[in-house]
């Protein structure tokens, strides 16, 4: 079992940064690909950016490429998504997961989840 814990999020003017942590526990953290995942009202859950188990590979969806960077620490077993260049069309619930696959964009490969944290930004 892992448990994710997300944090960081908030309100945001356009063009403003955040940087949300995903605290992991429980069963082993290291040697599995995580994700960020996002879900505004209204649409679905869709795929933000990934990790490979060891932090070298990166994979990312095109709308925020060049703008949010994820990374890894698995010393303190936290995942990290920086967020810059925020548009007001980044506003959702920001989730972190943990999967057995990289990479992959579908959500029902990531088999545990965080609660989500919400980041609005304001134009």
């Amino acid at each position: 079992q892992v448990q994710l814990v997300e944090s960081g999020g908030g309100l945001v003017q356009a063009g403003g940064s955040l940087r949300l942590s995903c605290a992991a526990s429980g069963r082993t953290f290291t040697n599995r690909p995580l994700g960020w995942f996002r879900q505004a009202p209204g649409k679905e859950r869709e795929f933000v950016a990934a990790v490979n188990w060891n932090g070298d590979n990166t994979a990312y969806a095109d709308i925020v490429k060049g703008r949010f960077t994820i990374s890894r620490d698995d010393a303190t077993n936290t995942v990290y998504l920086q967020l810059n260049g925020l548009k007001p069309e980044d506003t959702a619930v920001y989730y972190c997961a943990s999967t057995w696959l990289f990479p992959t964009r579908l959500s029902r490969q990531y088999d545990y989840w965080g609660q989500g944290t919400q980041v609005t930004v304001s134009s």
